[in-house]
């Protein structure tokens, strides 16, 4: 009898146990569902980042990965140190090229042998091509493109520029280069050009003009989008600025770049299908045109990089509000 009565109070105290956390218990009372819910992500969030490494952690497995990449053994496979090599020559026949009849200029154009600014003059193509150089090992080439950003790289330039398209190219490469060679100089000159896009982000919205000149920090639109910032250049530079952030300690990049996610968050359906014209003054949008393609295929690419951050906002926000109530 006594082993009986045991299992039943056993058997009780699951069941009381078991009944607190079923969600049709819960759903009779809102607030315990409520704290439920936000305890179940929030648990989630947890251990999530208990999977991550820190930032300086992750760079150094980089790092690491990188110089073993860049060592080919007798044993790898024939196909693919032949590949190696017929990149990397492919490489090095374009840089040399470039070096010869372009250098510091954006591009080069091959049948004419000479080199143009498309992008401004600020030597598109050598920034965009220092972590290539330094992941293939060629030194030589790195350390030259290294001097030309130290010496000769000037942002400021009468110069009108794609807010989105100096952002992925020059702050992503100049990135790039620093966190692979710790070359103060790369990190520098990123947090210089990102200085001159942030008033970009000055307006009433907060959701940025696309194009700003690089002197004068004057901001504007397109005449062809009617005024409207375009979907795929306004949301899309968050990976560049929240790791500017990260590496200067200076939260303002990744602070401009969060808030417009959040205010298309809480202004557009949460199905996540947003318009891809949306007014810089007032936040929203008359039109409802909607694209994974051209004008707005690069905000839906770039959400799996801030899909986390935004989460752990949204739990502070959520914790807090819950807490004001009570």
């Amino acid at each position: 009898m006594g082993k009986k009565s045991l299992s039943s109070s056993s058997q009780s105290w699951w069941w009381r146990g078991w009944r607190y956390l079923h969600p049709q218990h819960n759903l009779r009372s809102p607030q315990l569902l409520t704290l439920f819910i936000i305890s179940f992500v929030a648990l989630t969030w947890l251990l999530s980042g208990l999977e991550s490494l820190s930032v300086e952690h992750q760079l150094e497995n980089v790092k690491k990965n990188i110089r073993s990449w860049s060592i080919v053994e007798e044993e790898d496979d024939p196909l693919n140190v032949e590949r190696r090599r017929a990149v990397k020559e492919a490489m090095i026949h374009a840089w040399t090229c470039y070096e010869m009849y372009a250098w510091g200029r954006d591009e080069l154009q091959p049948q004419t042998r000479d080199g143009v600014d498309s992008f401004g003059g600020l030597g598109a193509t050598l920034v965009d091509s220092l972590d290539t150089l330094y992941i293939m090992g060629l030194d030589e080439q790195f350390q030259r493109a290294r001097e030309w950003v130290a010496k000769s790289l000037n942002f400021n330039k009468n110069y009108e520029a794609s807010v989105f398209e100096t952002t992925i190219r020059v702050i992503g490469g100049l990135l790039s280069a620093y966190d692979l060679s710790d070359d103060k100089v790369f990190l520098e000159k990123a947090r210089d050009i990102a200085d001159r896009l942030l008033p970009a982000w000055n307006t009433p919205s907060g959701i940025p003009y696309n194009i700003i000149n690089l002197r004068y920090g004057d901001a504007r639109n397109p005449r062809w989008t009617g005024g409207k910032s375009i979907l795929a250049d306004a949301g899309s530079e968050q990976l560049e600025f929240i790791a500017l952030s990260q590496r200067t300690n200076d939260p303002k990049y990744q602070q401009k770049v969060e808030y417009v996610i959040e205010e298309l968050h809480k202004t557009f359906p949460a199905d996540g299908l947003l318009p891809i014209y949306i007014d810089p003054h007032t936040g929203i949008t008359s039109y409802s045109k909607i694209s994974f393609g051209a004008m707005g295929d690069s905000l839906h690419g770039h959400v799996i990089t801030f899909t986390r951050q935004h989460l752990q906002n949204w739990l502070e926000r959520t914790i807090t509000s819950l807490l004001d109530r009570t």
